[in-house]
C-alpha cells in the first residue's frame, strides 16, 4: 500500500494508567476511551546544541526529550478525573473533589490521523498530565458548545529511551487492530 500523502482529522483519542515497579520499569493498564477529542498539537521539547571551531560550525547535536502536547476535549470525563488526575467521588453525595495532594498518575496516551490511504495511529508511552482549567462563556442566540484543553509532557521512558510509536501503511493488521486493546510494544520488548 503506497505512503499517506496527507493526515487530516483526529479521533480513538485513549488513554492507559501506567504502573510504575521499584526497578522503574511500567507496565500499562488496559487503553481507555478519551471521548471528545477535538484538536491535538505536539511541539518537540530538547535543545540544539551548536559548537563553533575554526570559524564555522563544527557540530551541532539535538536532544530529544519528547513532546509537550496540548490536547482539546469537548469535556473532560469524570473517569479521567478520577483515573489520572487524582481527584476523588467522595461520600454518599458523590461529590468530585479536587485536591492539593493529589498525585496525577502517569500515562500512555494514543490517537488516530485519518490518511487518504489508511489511518495513522500513534502512541506516547510516557506523559504526564496537567490538570486543565475551568472555563464557559453564555449563550447566546446559539448555543456554543466550549472546549477544555489538557497539557499531556511526553517524556522517553527511563529503560528504553522510546517517546513515540506510530503505525505505518504496511503495519500488519494484527498489530494494527490491536493498537487500542493493549499498549503496543514489540514482541520481545
Amino acid at each position: 500500500m503506497p505512503e499517506n500523502k496527507v493526515i487530516f482529522g483526529l479521533k480513538n483519542a485513549h488513554y492507559a494508567v501506567i504502573t510504575e515497579g521499584e526497578d522503574g520499569a511500567q507496565t500499562y493498564g488496559t487503553p481507555i476511551a478519551l471521548k471528545g477529542a477535538v484538536e491535538i498539537a505536539l511541539e518537540p521539547k530538547g535543545d540544539q546544541a551548536d559548537f563553533y571551531a575554526d570559524d564555522i560550525l563544527y557540530y551541532t547535536t539535538v536532544s530529544n526529550q519528547g513532546y509537550e502536547t496540548t490536547l482539546t476535549v469537548a469535556n473532560i470525563s469524570q473517569d479521567f478525573r478520577i483515573d489520572v488526575l487524582g481527584e476523588v467521588l467522595e461520600g454518599t453525595d458523590l461529590v468530585l473533589t479536587e485536591n492539593s495532594n493529589a498525585k496525577p498518575k502517569k500515562i500512555a496516551f494514543m490517537f488516530e490521523f485519518d490518511g487518504d490511504q489508511k489511518a495513522v495511529r500513534h502512541c506516547l508511552y510516557n506523559c504526564t498530565v496537567s490538570r486543565t482549567g475551568l472555563n464557559s462563556a453564555t449563550k447566546t442566540e446559539t448555543a456554543e458548545p466550549q472546549t477544555q484543553e489538557l497539557t499531556l509532557i511526553a517524556a522517553p521512558r527511563a529503560t528504553d529511551g522510546v517517546v513515540k510509536r506510530s503505525t505505518t501503511t504496511e503495519t500488519p493488521d494484527l498489530v494494527y487492530n490491536a493498537w487500542y486493546t493493549t499498549v503496543y510494544n514489540p514482541v520481545g520488548a
